[in-house]
């Protein structure tokens, strides 16, 4: 392990510019990154960065036929697509591609599968399907088209998806013959962001959905007889959330996660021609997260999301009587759930704070119990020496109780007043979990920081009340959380308060500008990844076919009295409250928050004679799937983050 003082010590060596200085930009290359104003990486900081940067995890896809299962794991740079057979089998590869796999799924009743793809993060997603045996990958949709969202019927003979044309709002509903693409068609040009998301048995109906924002969906039914469509008016009666709906009752009824009614999200069965709702899941304070049925319609398995942390539940959907359950899972965060096709077994995903993510399966037979069928490696790292985050709460400024990780460093001398990093997910619509988070985890060591995950307002997990505490003019009311968190470091005597970095992504990175706009006298720099740095040109400049559902929860910038809010909230406008050393890292790609939002923000703090760094990859979009750049970002942000600790 390499201490925080030997590590302080070692990067005291290299050349590095005084930080909050004006400079001229020197810049360099390497590999597809850009970087300005950065030091040289001690060779020290990369063999730090890579203890932590070498493990691998594995996600869960789909059962083929045979009982073996489709993972995506990472054996070179990407994840990729590989086979597992049996409980503790080697995984077997089976696509081969410099850029990551989004996502894979089998042919029901074939041995074929369909995955996702697309170029330098740029998601304009095609799909392919090919032989887990081998052979060419054909493609089956259109160059130049984003498609998403593909479900198969029960037969496997007809997959529908939806397609985003570039420069459009709205999403059309296709279909094909999986083994034939020259089936392809329209089935229904629909309006805004709708995708199919369940098939009827006798493969006569589509339902839709239809995501007017992250709070608010839609559904309907599409005839492919006639190609009508019927919206179903009790999804629309009353703003709410219908997740992963999907037929029931022979097509009668449909099965859905909802806060339709309530405050959490809870598993429902609903009447499609009434809209009447009976509850599957019971009363809780809790979200069901995730749910899977059967296919015989018989055993159904779903998680709750308990502050952070998932239990899986399963129990017979025509009794409602409980099986019997999983309990010896690791106590983390699910990233699959799904019954086999004979319905005897369950895999569930799941990742924890001290591993990557594996898959186990669950045999409701009871012969073979509880199995782990992949074991997933943290190259150099001792689970036993990492850090196990503490759940705490503290108080906003209007006396909201606002939930938050922490990761302490380990082998810190009592009295010891560590540096803090206070690091803010994205979304905003999202929430910091206990699973895997090797920069937690790696700051907190070789940086002897105190790592804070805050679930500011706004953040999903604790209700659709809390969801919507930040909407639209209530913006800064998240980042006035930060400043209570502030208030919360500075009284604590293992912490200290002249020595605290923000840093965020995407809507995070927004937070880390806003905050350093705030609270910049109490902050040593701030490190923001792909952040809005203008509400206005962010709005109009990410793509189309997401504009309006972003709208919808940041505000329309059309409005004259938003506009307004924008022009006085938004980073750019407060740009010279910033006066504390800056890190900026962008995705040239990234069609959700493009590269002009980081352009202009580094601009501008330059002209200001702030210290600014900025890193921009070539082939990434809207986070960094690359090993090798996640590495590079990892080393820029060590260097970034040791000096700002270390300045007087």
């Amino acid at each position: 392990m390499i201490r925080p003082v030997l590590l302080c010590a070692l990067l005291a060596l290299a050349p590095l510019p005084v930080l909050a200085q004006p400079q001229a930009v020197q810049t360099r290359q390497i590999g597809t990154a850009r970087l300005e104003n950065v030091p040289e990486i001690p060779a020290e900081v990369r063999t730090a960065v890579q203890r932590y940067q070498n493990y691998r995890e594995a996600r869960f896809q789909d059962w083929l036929p045979d009982g073996s299962m489709l993972i995506t794991t990472r054996f070179g740079t990407t994840a990729q697509v590989h086979r597992v057979a049996a409980p503790g089998t080697a995984r077997t590869q089976l696509t081969f591609y410099d850029e990551p796999i989004a996502g894979a799924q089998t042919v029901p009743g074939t041995n074929h599968f369909l995955f996702g793809r697309d170029t330098g993060g740029d998601e304009w997603f095609q799909l392919y399907a090919r032989a887990v045996e081998g052979g060419a990958a054909g493609q089956l949709t259109e160059p130049g088209t984003r498609n998403q969202s593909p479900t198969f019927s029960r037969d496997g003979r007809l997959l529908a998806w939806s397609r985003a044309s570039r420069g459009s709002a709205d999403y059309a509903i296709m279909i094909a013959d999986p083994q034939d693409p020259s089936t392809r068609r329209v089935a229904w040009q629909g309006t805004g962001a709708v995708g199919p998301v369940d098939i009827s048995a006798d493969n006569s109906r589509i339902l839709i959905a239809r995501g007017l924002s992250n709070r608010e969906t839609r559904l309907m039914i599409l005839d492919l007889a006639t190609g009508q469509v019927q919206e179903l008016a009790w999804s629309a009666a009353t703003p709410a959330r219908y997740e992963e709906p999907r037929f029931v009752r022979d097509g009668r009824a449909i099965l859905a996660i909802t806060d339709a009614g309530s405050d959490v999200r809870r598993l429902v069965e609903i009447d499609i021609a009434t809209g009447e709702r009976r509850p599957v899941s019971p009363e809780s304070r809790w979200d069901v997260e995730d749910y899977d049925l059967s296919d015989d319609g018989r055993a159904l398995a779903y998680a709750m999301n308990e502050d952070g942390f998932s239990r899986v539940v399963v129990q017979d959907f025509v009794t409602r009587r409980a099986l019997p359950q999983p309990e010896a899972l690791p106590r983390g965060v699910l990233t699959g759930l799904e019954f086999s096709p004979d319905g005897q077994k369950l895999a569930i995903g799941m990742t924890t704070a001290t591993s990557a993510g594996d898959v186990w399966t669950f045999d409701l037979t009871g012969r073979d119990g509880l199995e782990r069928w992949t074991m997933s490696e943290l190259g150099d790292l001792d689970p036993a020496q990492l850090a196990s985050p503490e759940l705490i709460r503290f108080e906003s400024f209007d006396r909201l109780s606002v939930p938050a990780f922490v990761y302490r460093p380990r082998n810190v001398l009592a009295g010891t007043r560590t540096p803090v990093i206070i690091d803010i997910h994205g979304g905003p619509e999202a929430q910091t979990r206990p699973g895997w988070n090797p920069g937690a985890q790696y700051f907190a060591d070789v940086l002897g920081a105190t790592v804070i995950l805050p679930n500011v307002r706004g953040s999903d997990g604790y209700g659709t009340r809390y969801l919507n505490l930040d909407n639209a003019e209530k913006r800064e009311d998240s980042v006035r959380d930060i400043g209570a968190l502030l208030d919360w470091i500075g009284r604590q005597p293992n912490l200290d308060p002249a020595r605290v970095a923000v840093y965020g992504q995407s809507y995070g990175g927004y937070m880390s500008l806003a905050v350093m706009t705030h609270y910049s006298d109490r902050l040593v720099g701030g490190v923001e990844r792909y952040g809005i740095s203008n509400w206005i040109s962010f709005l109009e400049n990410t793509e189309a076919y997401r504009r309006d559902n972003r709208r919808a929860e940041y505000g329309d910038e059309r409005n004259p009295q938003m506009r307004a809010v924008f022009e006085r909230i938004s980073p750019l406008a407060n740009i010279r409250r910033i006066g504390r050393p800056m890190l900026v890292m962008q995705g040239a790609n990234d069609p959700r928050v493009p590269q002009s939002e980081s352009d202009q923000v580094v601009r501008d703090l330059r002209a200001n004679g702030v210290e600014t760094w900025y890193v921009l990859f070539a082939d990434e979009g809207h986070g960094f799937q690359k090993k090798h750049n996640n590495d590079l970002r990892r080393e820029v942000e060590t260097v970034f983050l040791r000096r700002l600790f270390e300045a007087p």
